[in-house]
């Protein structure tokens, strides 16, 4: 080699030899257990023939997802088809009765499991990279200490491919969960995030049939009920386009305030086997290299909880109102809110991924304070406040809608709406302001 070869090139190189069956003699040289460094090396062939894109390639997570999503099949009949498109129609048409918000324009989809994964799949990537990077860059680090010294020049060379050892290991995790969730979820806003896109509704009619099995209730109930919960899902976030930007940034910033581990990363880097990564999968799938929430992750959860719980509220609101001629209404809604309850699909997904575990403890609080509000005002006054960011109730309106409903009258009266806390604490502040709008040297400049 010549001496103007990078350390990248060296290690390449030496990678080669070890690959092409010349590594017994440098290997011995080294003084390196021949076993542990051929494991490494099987596990770095790929890595060698990568571009130098130092990104996580999502390949791995692509693959696992459909291989796990297309197991029992993939196709679906035209009975199944038939029947979802014509629920929507008429799940449609009846919530043009039970909220003023418009029809989104978009034909709904009957989606087969590897349908939902192929494109559901871009946006739980960009959920999930920020932890990908942590422990891509925390496993370069642990291994490059695990090393032996006379290593170190050539592995700190090739940091672009030990990083993808760790980013191939959190991708092919991701495949794993993405893919058993897509056997789980029964329509498009079924994990309570918008991994659609905007104005999207969908049923997965393989799922939607496992789903009512059990539960004893007629087949075209259930596809009326989850129909007007998709196509309620979708008008509300066609209509507010301000909230689907609101909700993913909430979560990928609590995302970027993840830090792995990485005394139990160092660990297992010592035990580390790259040729058989079970190890650090596990570790990965059970969130153990994600340490306790920090005090700013806890308060940015407990926004997030409030927001998903208040769409999830107002779409479970509009939902029953639109299908209040369902007979079995009572009981599917019952159903729905326990397997929830249990553990939804997507408490299991962000709980892995970013450690992030969403309680549907306040649903059932907001759905009754919607429910409140538009009794008192009806359902445009209520809708209304989805129209822009500052109107959406907040955590106080759903503890005790009272303020919230008093503004909303007084507003339908064209009366001046009740004064509260925050309005005394602002005009005490203006108060405040002008007081000390004139000093020693006279009145401020306007």
């Amino acid at each position: 080699m010549s001496d103007d070869n990078t350390p990248d090139d060296d290690f390449q190189e030496m990678l080669r030899r070890m690959l092409g069956g010349e590594g017994a003699e440098q290997l011995q040289n080294m003084g390196v257990d021949p076993a542990q460094m051929q494991q490494m090396m099987f596990a770095l062939q790929q890595a060698m023939s990568a571009s130098g894109d130092e990104g996580i390639s999502w390949d791995a997570a692509k693959t696992g997802a459909l291989h796990m999503a297309n197991q029992d099949g993939t196709s679906i009949s035209s009975r199944e088809r038939a029947d979802l498109d014509q629920a929507f129609q008429l799940a449609d048409l009846w919530l043009g009765e039970a909220t003023t918000l418009p029809t989104t324009g978009e034909v709904p989809k009957v989606l087969t499991r590897g349908m939902w994964v192929e494109q559901t799949l871009p946006v739980w990537q960009e959920l999930a990279e920020p932890v990908a990077t942590s422990v891509a860059d925390a496993l370069t680090s642990a291994l490059d200490q695990q090393a032996p010294e006379e290593m170190q020049g050539m592995i700190q060379g090739a940091s672009r491919m030990l990083r993808q050892i760790g980013g191939t290991l959190f991708a092919t995790q991701l495949g794993q969960v993405v893919g058993k969730l897509s056997k789980e979820v029964v329509s498009g806003g079924d994990v309570g995030l918008p991994i659609l896109p905007t104005g999207t509704a969908a049923i997965v009619p393989q799922n939607f049939a496992d789903l009512g099995a059990g539960l004893g209730i007629p087949d075209d109930q259930l596809a009326l009920y989850f129909a007007a919960r998709e196509l309620a899902h979708a008008r509300l976030f066609k209509h507010a386009k301000w909230l689907r930007l609101h909700v993913m940034s909430q979560v990928t910033d609590y995302a970027r305030g993840i830090h792995v581990d990485t005394q139990v990363l160092e660990d297992l880097a010592e035990r580390f086997d790259p040729s058989n990564p079970a190890e650090l999968q596990e570790a990965l799938q059970s969130g153990a290299l994600l340490p306790q929430q920090s005090e700013a992750q806890q308060n940015a959860l407990a926004r997030l909880e409030t927001m998903l719980a208040l769409i999830e509220g107002w779409v479970d609101v509009v939902a029953a109102d639109a299908t209040s001629r369902v007979p079995s209404l009572d009981r599917i809604a019952e159903a729905t809110r326990r397997r929830r309850a249990v553990g939804g699909p997507a408490q299991d997904a962000l709980g892995a991924l970013v450690g992030l575990q969403l309680k549907p403890r306040r649903l059932r609080e907001a759905a009754a304070m919607w429910r409140a509000v538009g009794d008192a005002v009806g359902a445009e006054a209520r809708d209304a406040l989805w129209d822009y960011p500052d109107l959406v109730p907040g955590a106080s309106d759903i503890d005790d809608p009272s303020a919230l409903i008093a503004r909303l009258e007084a507003a339908a009266r064209g009366d001046e709406a009740p004064r509260d806390e925050m309005d005394d604490a602002l005009a005490q502040l203006l108060a405040e302001a002008e007081d000390g709008g004139e000093g020693p040297e006279g009145p401020k400049p306007v």
